[in-house]
C-alpha cells in the first residue's frame, strides 16, 4: 500500500524552529519529485516547497524563502523541511505530496499523485 506519512508538527511560539518529515511506504521517493502544501482554516491550499528527485532543484513560495528549507534522504526514503523564524502565518496543517520524477518539482497541487494526512503545525504565542 502506497501511503506518505508526516510527522514533527506542534506548536511553537514565533520565532521557533519544527522540522517535519515525510516517510514513505509502500514505494521508493527517489523516482518521485516531492512537495510540501499546507492549508490554513478558510484558506485556499498553497505550495510550499518543492523537491526534485535527483538534481538538487528546489523551489519555495516566497513568503518562507529564506526561513524554510527542503531536502530529502532517499537512502531512509524521507523528505525533510527545516522551518525557522516561524510567524503566526505559518499556522496550518502541512501535506507533504509526490509525484513522478518526469513532472519535475513544482507547486501545482492538481500534478500530485500521492498525498500524506497531514500534520498540523501552529504558531502562536
Amino acid at each position: 500500500q502506497v501511503r506518505l506519512v508526516e510527522s514533527g508538527g506542534g506548536l511553537v511560539q514565533p520565532g521557533g524552529s519544527l522540522r517535519l518529515s515525510c516517510a514513505a511506504s509502500g514505494f521508493t521517493l527517489d523516482g518521485y519529485a516531492i512537495a510540501w502544501f499546507r492549508q490554513a482554516p478558510g484558506k485556499k491550499r498553497e505550495g510550499v516547497s518543492c523537491i526534485n528527485n535527483n538534481d538538487g532543484y528546489t523551489n519555495y513560495v516566497d513568503s518562507v524563502k529564506g526561513r524554510f528549507t527542503i531536502s530529502r534522504d532517499n537512502a531512509k526514503n524521507t523528505v525533510n523541511l527545516q522551518m525557522n523564524s516561524l510567524k503566526p502565518e505559518d499556522t496550518a496543517v502541512y501535506y507533504c505530496a509526490a509525484v513522478r520524477a518526469n513532472h519535475g518539482a513544482n507547486l501545482i497541487a492538481e500534478l500530485y499523485d500521492h498525498w500524506g494526512q497531514g500534520t498540523q503545525v501552529t504558531v502562536s504565542s
